[in-house]
């Protein structure tokens, strides 16, 4: 229903109006004419005024109408009729070539999608390899992972064994040095000692000169000994400290070499985490442009909507010959200035002889 706004009577003068300045109504003319008004309230009176001229249009003359006047009237009213059946016609095409256009773009955005979709399913298969080779990836890592893990443990192993081995052989340079000090403090304090005693013998029996230089020569023998028992020991601990060498570097040498595999899983794990990284690169890098696609889809199939919206609005804007059959309702967009709302002038002289 028509809001009380604007009433019929002010349409209808605004209409009367556009009528005798020569100008088609329209609902956008109408409402610049009144300055007030909704477009609805206007197109509901606008469609009525319509509907009563076509009711009148068989009616005869008003009397007393002039012949001059009667004769432009009806002038009026053929070229009205000749412009809507000329924009009927233009409207008719415009329409059919939107349609065209609108089943051409509908073909291309089915292809467009019937690509799309095959190209998604080539993505989700190289995406399912693709996450295979990083399972599998994973796994290599995690087994790197673990003999890293392992060596770590043998490379501590054989350095707490290296430290024990080097404490071992200080103990024994400390315990060698000690033994070489405390011998040589023996002879020399044993030699001390035959010294006196040979000072002793010497005051007070210098007619034992026999057996002192007999006790000489024992303790030169017995130094003798002990020096050749210090170079035994010494040379004992040469070999054994030799020997601790030997398995002081053994130990070094296996130690550089686990250092070495150490350093050659860390660069395989290095790799496989850079391998990792780019497949999952890959991976974002394949979803968005499945987004993309998806995105497009969406865009096509809004377009192809607005199309087919706009080809609604130009076959219900399309005007209405007199005399067509089985006319289909008039629906009047808000900004309509268009032949659509071309109407006789001869009409509006009718209904003001009618008045």
């Amino acid at each position: 229903m028509a809001r009380s706004g604007v009433r019929y009577e002010d349409v209808q003068r605004a209409i009367d109006d556009l009528l005798a300045r020569g100008e088609s109504p329209s609902v956008q003319k109408v409402r610049e004419v009144l300055g007030t008004g909704s477009f609805t309230t206007i197109s509901e009176h606008l469609r009525l005024w319509r509907t009563r001229r076509e009711e009148n249009r068989d009616l005869p003359p008003p009397r007393g109408m002039p012949e001059a006047l009667q004769a432009l009237a009806e002038a009026l009213w053929d070229r009205a009729q000749e412009a809507a059946g000329e924009a009927l016609t233009h409207y008719r095409e415009e329409a059919n070539r939107q349609v065209e256009a609108a089943r051409d773009e509908v073909a291309d955005a089915r292809r467009q999608a019937e690509d799309a979709e095959q190209r998604e399913s080539a993505l989700a298969s190289h995406l399912a390899s693709t996450e295979r080779r990083l399972e599998e990836r994973s796994a290599t890592l995690a087994r790197g992972e673990a003999e890293r893990e392992a060596l770590a443990e043998q490379q501590a192993r054989l350095a707490a064994r290296t430290e024990q081995l080097e404490e071992q052989l200080e103990h024994l340079q400390r315990e060698n040095e000690r033994q070489g000090r405390e011998h040589q403090l023996a002879l020399t304090e044993r030699e001390t000692q035959q010294r006196e005693r040979l000072a002793q013998e010497e005051q007070r029996h210098e007619s034992a000169e026999a057996r002192l230089m007999a006790l000489l020569d024992e303790a030169r023998q017995e130094r003798q000994a002990a020096e050749k028992a210090h170079a035994a020991r010494a040379g004992q601990l040469e070999t054994r400290l030799e020997r601790l060498q030997q398995q002081l570097q053994e130990a070094r040498r296996e130690f550089a070499e686990e250092e070495k595999r150490h350093r050659e899983t860390d660069w395989g794990r290095a790799r496989a985490e850079e391998q990792a990284n780019t497949l999952r690169h890959e991976q974002t890098l394949l979803q968005a442009r499945i987004d993309e696609q998806k995105r497009l889809l969406e865009d096509q199939a809004r377009r192809l909507r607005e199309l087919e919206a706009q080809l609604n609005r130009c076959l219900w804007q399309t005007p209405v010959t007199p005399r067509a059959e089985d006319a289909a309702p008039e629906a009047e967009p808000e900004n309509d200035e268009g032949p659509a709302g071309a109407e006789p002038s001869g009409a509006a002289s009718k209904g003001e002889a009618q008045r």
